[in-house]
């Protein structure tokens, strides 16, 4: 068998095709062929037009009602940006700046130096008194992620780490002053146990919240500010109590923003481990009743970083279509908008073309089984409301909570056949903590690949020489069942672990630039679409290695051998038939009932 893999290789493998093979002649196609692309009321048509694409979406008051779009947000729905709701308040910039240096890890972060620490402090108190007009107001999220970062690294941080002299000296001026008006809640976070501040002491170690659920999370929180950590039923109570957030009324249920965002936050600067983030994974599984099952012989779970793309094409949502040309049925979930990124995500893209994004699991498994379909799309929105009622609040904490490795890993729709999880990541050592939930997810493969931006998009372009240090992009670990046994059921003697690194060059493909899209939806599209149509070029060729690539790691049926399953990708785009599932879906997705 000409294979990629050997079963548990000691360190990470470059590895060579088993037969030669001249590379394929791919040309630097520019794209001539324009894509006019139309929908309404759920019937579309893509053709080509001109020498210069554009992609166009025509929405008509049907369709903006069909997705419960409000005309007050159809700004400009060709860039990501522009998907952020109108509703939600947007954070301080001057603390939030603040945030991206102290609320990271014990590593990573970056103390404040004095002007920087004072300016920020300063904010903090005009805000407080209602006197700050120029900027917007420090949110009651911000100060619990801001404070509970200081707290954590005054408790817990290494040497290097923890205050600086100048953030010292800041707060020595400050605080006497911010104590006066700061809330309880936010006295506590910043010294739970009368230890780092002096003045106004006695607040953090009497402090026990309001209400039962508030009681809790102050309990656990304690825990968390001293650098500890919890355990699973701990946090999955947690979770369970405080949250959906109930942004209406500004309060929570029953809890304070302050508190869940240092909460949040906490759990991600002390490096969540396996049991907290087993929590929560699997804490909202059942918020909707059991998970349907669909009837396809193999279902696979796409987990892109919800926050999408900045930079880089993102070629996942027409992976789908193509794999799902083979009975390889796929299952992508997101978000329409996701901070810190604001990325372009396959929920924008669909929008944008006119598909329905406001599919329920149910709905979604009858597209799954759909013979002129076999994938589909569904929002946290619509699978799990508690964990999307705090993206303003994630927002406001500035960078990624736990949430943000676990909803990668999610089962919103079973099958009754074998199944897959793929997840994308970026910083080294997540890796194995993505691959653990897979396991005990109990799919029968996962795959976990460092893409370009930490998405799940492998590249053909060539490593550069000055790239970082670090696991190199295209880096693939993950493991197989070599039964139809489930994960949770093997005995670890069943399954082959592997770890790789795809050099796209050795599989026939001309190294090429990934092609920039730098925020833009419509180009993104435009991309995507053209690769569908047959155009040559780097989207393309990133589509069929992402495709065949993803067959052949899982152990997919048909594509034991790596030229086969390339091939078999390239097949179904250039018979049209990737593109014809991509149309189907858009106009069946509005006849779900």
């Amino acid at each position: 068998m000409r294979a990629l893999l050997s079963p548990e290789p000691p360190s990470i493998s470059y590895l060579t095709p088993t037969r030669t093979t001249k590379p394929r002649s791919i040309f630097h196609w520019k794209i001539q062929t324009s894509l006019r692309f139309s929908a309404r009321n759920g019937n579309c048509s893509i053709r080509p037009r001109s020498m210069c694409l554009n992609v166009k979406s025509a929405l008509d008051s049907a369709t903006i009602d069909q997705l419960g779009l409000p005309e007050s947000e159809i700004r400009n729905p060709s860039v990501s940006p522009s998907y952020r709701s109108w509703k939600l308040p947007k954070p301080n910039q001057t603390v939030l700046d603040a945030q991206a240096r102290v609320c990271t890890g014990p590593t990573q972060t970056k103390p404040l130096g004095e002007e920087q620490a004072l300016k920020v402090l300063d904010t903090i108190l005009r805000s407080a008194k209602g006197e700050l007009k120029d900027q917007e107001e420090v949110s009651k999220a911000q100060l619990g992620a801001f404070f509970a970062g200081m707290t954590i690294r005054a408790n817990a941080f290494p040497e290097a780490t923890q205050w600086s002299d100048g953030e010292r000296c800041a707060m020595n001026k400050f605080w006497p002053l911010l104590v006066r008006v700061l809330p309880p809640d936010v006295l506590f976070i910043a010294d739970p146990e009368g230890s780092i501040m002096g003045i106004g002491g006695s607040a953090g170690p009497h402090y026990v919240g309001n209400g039962p659920s508030e009681m809790r999370l102050v309990g656990a929180l304690r825990e968390v500010l001293a650098g500890g950590h919890l355990g699973y039923e701990e946090v999955q109570g947690v979770l369970r109590d405080v949250l959906p957030l109930k942004l209406e009324d500004k309060k929570s249920a029953g809890v304070s923003e302050s508190l869940l965002s240092a909460f949040l936050i906490g759990q991600r600067m002390n490096r969540e481990t396996d049991r907290e983030l087993k929590a929560y994974c699997l804490a909202f599984d059942d918020e909707l009743g059991s998970q349907p099952v669909a009837d396809v012989r193999s279902l696979t779970h796409y987990g892109e970083p919800y926050d999408g793309n900045t930079r880089y094409f993102r070629s996942t949502l027409f992976v789908a279509a193509v794999r799902s040309c083979y009975s390889e049925s796929c299952l992508l979930h997101g978000v329409e908008w996701m901070p810190p990124k604001g990325g372009i995500t396959e929920e924008q893209m669909l929008k944008f073309m006119g598909a329905n994004t406001q599919l329920s699991p149910l709905q979604a498994k009858k597209l799954l089984e759909d013979d002129e379909v076999g994938f589909a799309y569904l929002s946290q929105r619509e699978a799990q409301p508690s964990l999307h009622s705090i993206i303003g609040l994630r927002e406001h904490i500035k960078k990624r909570p736990p949430l943000a490795t676990s909803e990668k890993v999610q089962q919103l729709v079973r099958a009754q056949g074998r199944e897959a999880i793929i997840a994308g990541f970026f910083h080294e050592g997540y890796e194995e903590p993505l691959l653990m939930l897979m396991r005990r997810r109990g799919v029968h493969s996962g795959l976990v690949v460092k893409g370009e931006e930490g998405a799940l998009s492998m590249t053909t372009k060539l490593r550069s020489v000055n790239a970082s240090k670090g696991l190199p992009v295209n880096y693939c670990s993950g493991f197989r069942s070599l039964s139809a046994t489930s994960a949770l059921e093997l005995d670890g003697v069943s399954r082959e672990n592997f770890n790789i690194v795809i050099n796209a060059k050795d599989y026939g493909f001309e190294p090429t630039d990934t092609p920039r899209t730098d925020r833009s939806v419509s180009r993104n599209i435009e991309l995507g679409l053209a690769a569908l149509h047959g155009e040559k070029g780097p989207a393309y060729d990133r589509i069929v290695l992402n495709a065949g690539i993803a067959d052949h790691l899982l152990g997919c049926d048909g594509a034991e051998d790596i030229f086969s399953a390339l091939d078999r990708a390239r097949e179904a785009i250039d018979s049209g038939k990737a593109l014809n599932r991509l149309l189907n879906y858009i106009k069946i997705s509005h006849k779900m009932k």
